[in-house]
């Protein structure tokens, strides 16, 4: 059984549901690596270390201090940082109801599963229920450990996600990039959709992808517990090639792999399209032996 990781109320108009907070996700299955001592096999400690007296310091002795222009700070005690702490209320107050597809996916961050607390399970269910059928997700604001978050309150299943944003401030801008000025073609266009029809789904199953990588690492991790040496099998990296769009548009389209571009497997679509191909084509007949040649033979 999962354990919540904070408890709250969302507002619901004039009706208060208590809710039970669960992380969404698993970060412990990442991997991480210890630093110790190459000599002893000890793990190693990070001291503080004062630049101006060039000496090692106790955390006792540490302030925190705000940068307000170059080298120039000004310093908070523990009680001044805590009085610009935002209360922590764990209250979910929702501002609107947005439809679901106003609010860009770049701006999601963290996900949190909301479950009813005691008492909570039939003003819960009412909330899921209403977002669901109106198509509508709550916007809300969410108070806790000294910051003010905004959240979004939508519902999956029989339950309710409530979804951390970013603030706008947070989000850079595009207009940053140099993203040029090109001129597409409209035959290249047509092919390009034509290409992304090729592999289109019509659900998301993340139950077909795998963190490949983490498991090459663990797999590795693995035979050196077991005594293996390791040996570097680093591919390569991809070199940027300038080859023909249009060629490569075509290529893909046949299930193909461009003239100069080491491309990856083709699509599974692409060859099962080749091989639909093949099967409608008529087999060649064989070539009647002639009179002449079928008495030769005889002979």
């Amino acid at each position: 059984m999962p354990r919540a990781i904070a408890s709250g109320q969302v507002a619901f108009g004039l009706v208060s549901i208590p809710v039970k907070l669960f992380s969404a996700a698993e970060s412990s299955e990442r991997i991480s690596f210890n630093m110790l001592h190459q000599e002893c096999g000890s793990r190693v400690q990070q001291q503080l270390f004062c630049t101006k007296d060039e000496r090692i310091i106790d955390r006792t002795e540490v302030v925190k201090g705000y940068e307000f222009s170059k080298g120039q700070y000004v310093l908070f005690t523990d009680e001044e940082l805590k009085a610009l702490e935002e209360k922590a209320t764990q209250q979910i107050d929702i501002a609107e109801f947005l439809p679901s597809d106003r609010i860009d996916p770049i701006f999601f961050a963290k996900a949190f599963y909301l479950a009813p607390d005691k008492g909570g399970d039939r003003a819960y269910t009412l909330l899921a229920k209403a977002l669901e059928q109106t198509g509508r997700w709550a916007l809300a604001r969410y108070a806790a450990r000294g910051k003010q978050y905004l959240v979004v309150i939508r519902p999956v299943g029989k339950g309710l996600v409530m979804q951390q944003l970013f603030y706008p401030n947070e989000i850079r801008s595009m207009d940053e990039l140099d993203l040029g000025e090109p001129v597409v073609k409209d035959n290249e266009l047509k092919m390009a959709i034509q290409l992304a029809e090729m592999g289109a789904s019509e659900e998301f199953h993340p139950e077909n992808y795998r963190d490949e990588v983490q498991e090459r690492i663990r797999a590795i991790i693995q035979k050196k517990i077991d005594g293996e040496e390791i040996t570097s099998a680093l591919a390569d990296e991809p070199k940027a090639q300038v080859i023909d769009l249009m060629e490569a548009l075509k290529a893909s389209l046949a299930g193909n792999r461009p003239r100069g571009m080491k491309a990856a497997e083709s699509k599974p679509a692409a060859k099962a399209e080749a091989r639909a191909d093949a099967k409608r084509k008529p087999a060649k007949a064989a070539p009647r032996k002639s009179a002449s040649t079928a008495r030769s033979r005889a002979r």
